[in-house]
């Protein structure tokens, strides 16, 4: 199945660099290109778009604004962004992740990276390294505009709903274990810990693990560690 690649960026020349590494490759490829957000959003609906690489900043509608659109749409549900990000230790990685994009990646990543990316973005997976999760997102949610106003009440209630063994697996994702870590670390499957995953994500309104991560830290059920 091929993967289906929209290019948002409002430099056509990084447009054209990206097309070509894409399209190089047998199961993906780039099947619209947008120069600001606005377009990116009209263009992912009507391309049926499986992964959008967002600029972050593009006149008019940028990257984020253009995420959050995606992600609060529903006939987008399927739609997986990764913001590109020319700093990749920035305070718009956690705006990214807010916003509800799966991941992010600085533009001066590998092109072996980039493909990467793609594929894990298509897959449903995060892309948060465990030294990102534990260091880089742990950082800037516990700064933000204070740690405990930036709580969200309505998701700490919904943390109700899950079953003891599911918030078990929470912590574990955000502390950015991989499901065959969390499966050894709680001795069950992995694919025990990746239905307790899934039910979470439907639960707690989660696109994917990205999402999760956010979730467990802006409802207070993990605390960032100040090393």
């Amino acid at each position: 199945m091929t993967i289906r690649v929209l290019l948002a960026d409002d430099q056509a020349l990084l447009r054209s660099a990206f097309r070509v590494l894409v399209d190089s490759e047998p199961d993906m490829e780039v099947v619209a290109e947008a120069s600001d957000g606005a377009e990116a959003v009209r263009l992912a609906k009507e391309e049926r778009v499986d992964v959008v690489l967002m600029d972050i900043r593009m006149p008019g509608t940028d990257g984020l604004a253009a995420t959050r659109m995606i992600s609060a749409d529903p006939a987008l549900a399927h739609v997986r962004v990764v913001i590109l990000t020319t700093f990749e230790v920035d305070d718009y990685v956690v705006q990214s992740l807010r916003a509800g994009a799966s991941g992010f990646l600085g533009k001066g990543s590998e092109p072996d990276e980039l493909l990467a990316a793609i594929r894990v973005a298509a897959g449903g997976e995060a892309l948060l390294s465990p030294a990102a999760t534990k260091g880089l997102i742990a950082r800037f949610l516990a700064q933000g505009d204070g740690a405990d106003d930036d709580r969200d009440p309505a998701r700490a209630e919904r943390l109700g709903a899950l079953t003891g063994r599911e918030r078990e697996v929470l912590v574990q994702v955000a502390g950015g274990h991989s499901n065959d870590e969390i499966a050894e670390r709680l001795a069950v499957s992995p694919l025990t810990v990746k239905t307790h995953v899934n039910r979470a994500m439907s639960k707690l309104g989660a696109r994917d693990r990205a999402q999760l991560v956010v979730i467990a830290y802006e409802s207070g059920l993990v605390r960032p560690r100040v090393e």
